[in-house]
């Protein structure tokens, strides 16, 4: 059995843009640098309310085939009409087309040791080759979380056979989420009540401070620079049954968070960090219904936002 899996994420889809203005035009709206985007680059990025509040989440890859500039996003299923929408009201007299490929276009995770290595790239966040028709490119998050396609779902399946991939189940990339803590889109993030930097959007490399304005630059910018974080996206332990979405985390009768999407015996939690401290330093218990959630804080997490020096 292969220990390349390819992992079809269905609950993710394209959404093409292109044109003359295509880079001017994003520049001024997602929390990072759209010039990085290249046919060796890809990127991830948020799209914010003026508030600064989470509103959507993509990776952005380079892709010729929408035209001048063209680029393709990767983004939530269920949300790309909503996405599509918001980013025409900001095209105005814009030279861009705007256009949804989830018809025609695949989104598919590849897992495994030695995947990257399979379709010809080594680990550097976001590097990106070409593949199967489309594009192929590390996780520009976290490269254990290995290799991202967008493939002409034509051929798909004949392309990732022949570099090795054998398809695997949404679980598999699931629980490789779970494991090192990824939230994933609105089933973690709370659309227009999370902020990008409780939701561990800087370590995962979708800000760009140095870009200039976007839309809810100002508050996240302020927020890096003040180092004024209360609550996180924190992975958890589970210990009994599996707390459905938007479960309340209690420290005794007080709610001081809430679990997101899990699977078997671990979840995501958006968490007061406050609480988190006073419960390890007194070993006190944290529940979810029937549960008991235990934080598991990874490595790649920093509780204070990194401060400019």
């Amino acid at each position: 059995m292969s220990d390349l899996e390819a992992v079809f994420l269905d609950h993710r889809a394209p959404l093409t843009i292109g044109g003359a203005d295509t880079r001017s035009f994003l520049q001024g709206l997602i929390s990072n640098d759209i010039d990085k985007v290249a046919p060796v680059r890809a990127v991830y990025a948020t799209l914010l309310t003026a508030q600064g509040k989470f509103l959507h989440e993509f990776f952005i890859a380079d892709w010729p085939d929408a035209g001048a500039n063209g680029v393709a996003f990767d983004a939530e299923r269920e949300r790309l009409a909503d996405l599509e929408r918001r980013l025409t009201l900001y095209r105005l007299r814009a030279k861009v087309e705007i256009a949804k490929a989830a018809e025609r276009l695949a989104v598919v995770a590849l897992l495994g040791p030695g995947a990257l290595s399979a379709i010809g790239l080594g680990d550097r966040p976001g590097a990106a080759i070409a593949f199967g028709g489309g594009v192929a490119y590390v996780d520009p998050r976290f490269p254990a979380m290995g290799g991202r396609a967008i493939l002409p779902c034509a051929g798909a399946g004949a392309a990732l056979a022949a570099a090795g991939f054998a398809i695997a189940p949404i679980a598999a990339y699931d629980r490789l989420r779970l494991v090192h803590g990824l939230p994933d889109g609105s089933r973690d993030i709370v659309v227009e009540r999370y902020f990008p930097l409780e939701c561990g959007f800087e370590e995962l490399n979708a800000i760009d401070y140095q870009k200039g304005c976007y839309v809810g630059q100002e508050l996240t910018a302020r927020t890096h620079y003040r180092g004024t974080i209360r609550k996180r996206l924190l992975p958890v332990a589970v210990e009994g049954p599996l707390p459905p979405p938007g479960t309340p985390i209690k420290l005794g009768e007080r709610e001081v968070g809430e679990v997101r999407s899990g699977l078997d015996h671990r979840a995501i939690a958006m968490m007061r960090l406050d609480d988190v401290e006073e419960a390890a330093s007194k070993g006190l218990a944290l529940t979810a219904a029937d549960a008991r959630v235990r934080p598991q804080v990874p490595a790649w997490v920093r509780l204070s936002p990194a401060k400019a020096s």
